[in-house]
């Protein structure tokens, strides 16, 4: 927290071991002696008019959160500390992976001193460090003024720092100060058989860790993308014109790669980093592996227009950046012999659009599920969740499963989703029906097809359960219906129902 000279100090407390404590002073404060830990009547008695606030762990984290995201403008390697901050009394932070990064800003100096300049600039206080292994970069950024150690040079370095720096718990640096040891080069000289007997194998694995001993891999907050693209400002944009234009021009540099390999995106992300360190992500997915980039910037222009509220541009963007996070082999499929867009990629095309306007969720297909039951037999899945080669065409349209030609109509068109009960007479008891009442309305069968006899779900329906028998029945106005009979007579009921299931065009 930065300080405020011309008010009293500001800490934030919270309830440690029974104690109210500060968890968090200002420079200020700092500087006037108070620290991490103190007790609030301790800190009182020097500072009488001292200010304090509940600590809110949620909302440190909220922003920790917030500082992450607007750091994946320098490597997309970035990885939030879990350590508590009763680990040598710090608070987390975060890890940055910047291999291959650096010489994108200007070298490991100059990368890490825009992230401080910028951090302070927005009103964070930061303390970064640039070293060969994460546990000396975290050690360096808390206990030491160095902002970059030489490669190969941190096992020295390391030695003049005090314990803390070795991500320890309190307890066990209490224990290590009582015998004397302050400084990471008081143990690292020592027999590692008898540490380890004393103090358990974690304090032998931090040093390790962090003389580079023993690997330690960090773990990105978020998965790296397959392929990207960014764009850098000398002056933020802020209309959505230009940001569309943007994702235009990414996409076309990321085109050739995706030819090279074969592949088409089937989910992007654009994330759009604005001056004041807000990150906006915008990610789409496609219906099939795109790879044009009118279509992928059609994709991002439809999914803005969606936005219910229009976007907060801030004082504009300085920084773009278009990600590929999903990508699938490419479809080869023969070309329309006209020149023009074949039906097929039309539709993709549509679900594209509004998925992109509505969200994928929203935009279905049915799918068969494993029963045979008519009202279980089916579902609905996003249509983006499928692969391209879900459907194939014919002169009808598209077909399910790649298959062509037309299927014999078996089912009706209209299915209820509940059967509806009728009143019906048969001439036998197993017989069609020959007239109905349904809804009020009485209709007179002239032709019958069936029975087609489905047995009941046991395993579901449990030994209640009954079979039906299906009838494709049609009245003397030519109205098809479809019409079943629930329970076999005298085996499984001696009274069956009828109902209405389906309707035929």
């Amino acid at each position: 927290m930065n300080g405020r000279p011309d008010a009293p100090p500001l800490a934030a407390t919270a309830k440690v071991k029974n104690a109210m404590r500060l968890v968090a002073v200002d420079g200020h404060g700092y500087r006037a002696g108070l620290r991490v830990g103190q007790t609030l009547s301790d800190a009182r008695a020097l500072f009488p008019d001292l200010d304090v606030f509940d600590d809110d762990p949620d909302a440190d984290a909220a922003l920790l959160e917030a500082i992450a995201a607007w750091c994946d403008r320098y490597t997309p390697l970035v990885a939030v500390e879990t350590l508590a901050a009763t680990v040598s009394g710090s608070a987390p932070g975060l890890f940055l992976d910047i291999s291959g990064c650096a010489h994108l800003f200007g070298g490991e100096e100059a990368m890490r001193g825009d992230l401080v300049a910028r951090l302070r600039a927005a009103g964070i206080r930061a303390h970064a460090a640039i070293a060969d292994t994460p546990g000396a970069a975290w050690a360096f950024a808390r206990y030491s003024d160095r902002a970059a150690v030489a490669p190969g040079r941190h096992s020295k370095e390391l030695l003049d720092l005090p314990l803390a720096g070795l991500r320890l718990e309190t307890e066990m640096l209490d224990m290590l100060r009582k015998l004397g040891l302050r400084t990471v080069g008081c143990i690292a000289a020592l027999p590692r058989a008898p540490l380890a007997a004393r103090f358990g194998n974690s304090l032998l694995l931090r040093l390790d860790q962090a003389l580079g001993r023993e690997e330690e891999a960090i773990s990105p907050r978020l998965p790296v993308p397959e392929l990207s693209a960014e764009r850098i400002f000398a002056e933020p944009i802020a209309l959505v014109e230009d940001i569309e234009r943007t994702a235009l021009q990414l996409a076309g540099n990321l085109k050739s790669r995706l030819d090279a390999r074969q592949l088409g995106a089937r989910t992007l992300e654009l994330k759009l980093f604005r001056v004041d360190g807000h990150v906006t992500p915008i990610a789409v997915r496609a219906a099939s592996p795109v790879y044009q980039p009118e279509r992928i910037m059609m994709l991002f222009r439809e999914r803005i227009a969606g936005f219910h509220e229009d976007m907060d541009a801030g004082f504009g963007f300085d920084l773009i950046r278009l990600n590929v996070t999903e990508s699938e082999e490419r479809p080869v499929a023969q070309a329309d012999l006209g020149g023009g867009q074949s039906r097929g990629e039309a539709f993709i095309g549509l679900v594209d659009k509004l998925g992109a306007r509505l969200g994928t969720d929203r935009v279905q297909r049915f799918v068969a599920a494993d029963t045979h039951i008519p009202e279980r037999s089916f579902g609905l899945v996003a249509q983006a969740a499928g692969s391209a080669g879900t459907y194939s065409w014919n002169a009808d349209g598209p077909v399910a499963g790649g298959q062509g030609g037309a299927a014999v109509l078996t089912r009706p068109v209209l299915l209820f989703d509940r059967p509806e009960p009728v009143e019906a007479v048969a001439e036998v008891p197993d017989g069609p029906p020959i007239r109905f009442r349904w809804r009020r309305t009485l209709y007179s069968v002239v032709r019958s097809e069936g029975p087609e006899r489905i047995a009941c779900e046991w395993w579901r329906d449990g030994r209640g359960g009954q079979s039906r028998d299906y009838f494709r029945v049609e009245d003397d106005a030519g109205l098809r219906f479809w019409i079943f009979r629930q329970g076999l007579f005298e085996r499984e009921t001696r009274e069956p129902a009828w109902f209405m299931h389906g309707l035929f065009a």
